[in-house]
């Protein structure tokens, strides 16, 4: 597959990934909390301030979400490979980090005997695979660039 092809169904991807998670973690943060925290800790006061800075993290993936649709708009705006590789690069620390989140999350619970949250099941299992793998994708598109 020619890499311009690729990197435009990697933004596309991209774009709802990121947008998917502006609107779980910005517009229902009670719910992501509850995702996040497990039953017993859910009366803390703790929980409530942790649901309402999720909107935050909904914030950064709606600028995410954003970035993409602007260069799947005008990506002739960037002609030059090594301006696409530096974009795919921005993705590629996105989806990084909320993968090595969830890997220290995993350690801690392996180190301490004390989960978190389920990375390795149910729905954080979805995201967290998933961001991994658009990490990937998004990294092959960069060397895909500076190669071309």
């Amino acid at each position: 597959m020619e890499i311009r092809v690729f990197s435009q169904v990697v933004l596309v991807l991209n774009l709802l990934w990121f947008g998917a998670g502006a609107c779980y973690f910005g517009l229902t943060p009670l719910a992501a909390a509850r995702l996040l925290v497990h039953r017993s800790a859910r009366g803390s006061p703790l929980f409530q301030t942790l649901a309402a800075s999720l909107p935050f993290l909904g914030g950064m993936n709606l600028a995410l979400s954003v970035f993409s649709a602007l260069l799947l708009l005008c990506g002739a705006m960037f002609p030059r490979p090594e301006q696409r590789a530096l974009f795919a690069v921005v993705f590629v620390v996105g989806h990084g980090s909320q993968f090595a989140a969830n890997v220290r999350v995993e350690a801690r619970k392996r180190r301490r005997g004390e989960e978190l949250w389920p990375v390795r099941s149910g729905t954080m299992s979805f995201i967290f695979l998933t961001d991994f793998v658009l990490m990937a994708a998004n990294a092959v598109a960069c060397a895909g660039w500076l190669l071309a």
